[in-house]
């Protein structure tokens, strides 16, 4: 079966660095799968993706070594098993605020007798290799978005659930459900001390920790920090950031040549 690199990058005791996709299009898709991430989730949540441009978009991973992973819309089965079914090697599942939230996102991604995933495996076989149905439990990454005071208070109980291989903050979602701002970076203590609590459970429990950040200097500092998964902004942010960029510096020329 063709290789999860989460896995084998957590293996070597790494840190995988992950691409985000908001914009619906396989081309992009492609272009970012060429500019070196280790993976790429497809945002089916709050990104305008819908199930059939996910797949074209999956399809466009593939002429990469990077790993193609979907963030559902939510901890509903039939979506997560066609996401799967169509290849994904990875489910990161938003708004996990309990122990039951968390088992049923495992127990969706894995086949009997782990769980009640549904046999099917159309594309994934063609992306994973004709022993798919045989290794897929074992190769799929089950993410639990922890994004919530709620979840926060029940982290322990989160993380103890059998088959949960990652989390990820959603620092956005986590800032609002304590009555904070929302940032991709937070600065308020309140936050910054929700997710080291976050971190430190994830390692009494042996879970992989992820983190969604809004820069580069963030998710340098996360990796330090000791996180095993960082996400950086999306496609449609780093797009904006670098055209911004690129038009107020030739804005700023063509302003100057006027004034002479």
């Amino acid at each position: 079966m063709r290789e999860n690199k989460l896995r084998t990058i957590w293996k070597q005791g790494g840190c995988v660095v992950n691409g985000w996709l908001t914009v619906p299009s396989s081309f992009s898709a492609e272009v970012m799968a060429h500019t070196g991430w280790d993976s790429l989730c497809i945002d089916i949540q709050h990104g305008m993706v819908d199930f059939q441009t996910a797949i074209s978009m999956m399809q466009a991973i593939s002429t990469t070594s990077v790993t193609p992973i979907v963030r559902v819309p939510w901890n509903e089965p039939g979506i997560i098993m066609k996401c799967l079914d169509a290849g994904a090697y990875g489910v990161i599942c938003p708004m996990i605020n309990t122990r039951a939230d968390a088992e049923r996102l495992v127990a969706t991604c894995h086949y009997p007798p782990a769980g009640f995933r549904s046999c099917g495996p159309t594309r994934a076989v063609l992306y994973g290799g004709s022993d798919y149905q045989a290794k897929a439990n074992e190769t799929i990454v089950a993410f639990a978005m922890i994004e919530t005071a709620e979840a926060l208070a029940n982290i322990d109980s989160i993380l103890s659930t059998p088959g949960l291989d990652a989390i990820f903050i959603g620092p956005n979602d986590l800032a609002i459900s304590m009555g904070l701002p929302n940032s991709l970076d937070p600065t308020e203590s309140k936050v910054a001390d929700a997710i080291s609590q976050i971190l430190a459970a994830c390692r009494r429990h042996g879970v992989k920790a992820g983190i969604h950040t809004g820069s580069a200097a963030n998710a340098k500092a996360m990796i330090a920090k000791g996180f095993d998964f960082v996400t950086i902004l999306s496609d449609a942010r780093i797009l904006a950031q670098a055209a911004s960029a690129l038009v107020a510096d030739v804005k700023t020329a063509a302003t100057a040549a006027v004034a002479k």
